[in-house]
């Protein structure tokens, strides 16, 4: 089939090369061409395992083209994906959804045949009935569908979810773009992914309800790990212990840090807002979004006290600023919090992450990023492990440094408490 992309950003340029990967001719659009031709020269802007030699494949093997130019990208395409930003609003809880429509009123331009307009992007609900009626205003209703197809791709294993996804959701009003759409995704239906066709508004709603799902049970354990801190009891065991009943499952019951990323923090905020519209109180998925805001204040606290309340002057690490391991994605870590934060009381902060200095942090105070573990841990006061990168889990404390004074504060419980006080240091986890 013939698709269009409009959207070269995370779920854009993840979706439209594995659709080419499966053999379909896929042409990713965007107006920034600084981006396109980059894409052109394989070289891809956004960290993501494998998705450099996917881009380089199959553009080389003229099934994916990189354009600017939307216009003509439409009126070759059968398919038009939107995959632009949504988010959240300035001064507002709600999704800010203004690329989307605009995009429409652009694809309305160039609709010479039937096409099937699909929202990839993540919208709230009714975002469909106003990209119709965008629509239509320059074209006949026989002449396009508008279809909902929210993405479920984790950054970092992005390839491996498009590719062997848990479920492929397709939101559709219509026969014709229902059966097209299972067409499309048929090479991985049949090797075994579960297929829902809904409502649109139902598709729409399943991604909001996905996320603010996942959020709940990352703050659920996030405040049960603080019962435990308190009480002498490891979280870990209490993960175990609940994720083994099949009704709630192991994932996404791991303590740690706020939740971060592109996704949580803003669609948590919109499912609210979109329910305020319809005058239903969320109270519990505010109540996450309250919780998880205070996280890294809590945090914070157990900071100062582990130093002694004494952050003047002391030299603070961070391995790991990204929300998560294998991405570059900065949106909503909690490091952009607790680093301007320690910085004001008067720290001294150098990171390491595996995918280079962030310009984020470039203009905070006595904040400086360096080059390698060894020299991140050398001479600080405070190693705070905030990402679960791998070449973080097997770190050799002892060999890196010679110096015993510094503490480790394990955001991820990634290490051996024993271990790590046998090696001489003073360590401290979450909920254990």
């Amino acid at each position: 089939m013939k698709l269009c992309m409009i959207g070269t950003g995370y779920v854009g340029l993840v979706s439209g090369v594995c659709f080419s990967d499966l053999g379909n001719d896929v042409i990713c659009v965007d107006k920034d061409l600084d981006k396109i031709q980059l894409l052109q020269n394989g070289k891809v802007p956004i960290y993501e395992p494998g998705l450099s030699e996917l881009v380089i494949k199959n553009y080389k093997n003229k099934r994916l083209k990189f354009s600017n130019d939307l216009k003509k990208s439409v009126i070759e395409s059968d398919i038009i994906f939107i995959c632009v930003g949504t988010p959240t609003k300035k001064g507002s809880s709600s999704a800010d959804l203004s690329q989307v429509y605009n995009v429409a009123k652009e694809i309305s331009k160039s609709i010479n045949k039937y096409k099937i307009i699909v929202t990839k992007s993540t919208v709230p609900l009714t975002t469909g009935d106003e990209i119709e009626k965008i629509l239509q205003k320059k074209n006949k209703k026989n002449k396009f569908s508008v279809v909902s197809n929210p993405e479920f791709l984790r950054e970092g294993e992005a390839i491996r979810d498009f590719t062997y996804p848990d479920r492929i959701v397709i939101g559709s009003n219509d026969k014709r773009s229902s059966k097209l759409m299972k067409s499309l995704y048929n090479p991985l239906i049949s090797k075994g992914a579960q297929f829902l066709l809904t409502q649109r508004r139902a598709a729409e709603l399943i991604k909001y309800a996905s996320n603010s799902f996942l959020a709940t049970k990352i703050t659920f354990i996030n405040e049960i790990a603080n019962l435990c801190e308190q009480t002498g009891i490891n979280v870990e065991d209490i993960s175990i212990g609940i994720g083994l009943d099949k009704r709630i499952g192991g994932r996404f019951l791991r303590a740690g840090p706020a939740y971060g990323g592109s996704c949580f923090p803003k669609d948590t905020k919109a499912i609210v807002s979109t329910a305020e519209k319809f005058k239903i109180n969320l109270s519990l998925v505010k109540s996450v979004i309250k919780s998880n805001k205070d996280r890294s204040k809590l945090l914070l606290n157990r900071i100062n006290k582990i130093l002694n309340k004494k952050i003047r002057n002391k030299k603070i690490t961070f391995l790991g600023v990204t929300f998560k391991a294998n991405t570059d994605d900065m949106r909503d870590s909690s490091s952009l919090v607790m680093i301007p934060f320690l910085s004001k009381k008067g720290a001294l902060i150098k990171y390491y992450d595996p995918t280079g200095s962030k310009k984020e942090l470039e203009k905070i105070k006595n904040v400086s990023y360096v080059d390698s573990i060894k020299k991140a841990v050398e001479s600080s006061d405070l190693v705070i492990l905030h990402t679960e990168w791998n070449d973080f889990k097997s770190i050799n404390f002892k060999s890196l440094s010679k110096r015993k004074k510094f503490i480790i504060y394990d955001m991820r419980n990634i290490y051996s408490p024993n271990k790590i006080k046998n090696q001489g240091f003073k360590y401290f986890s979450i909920g254990r």
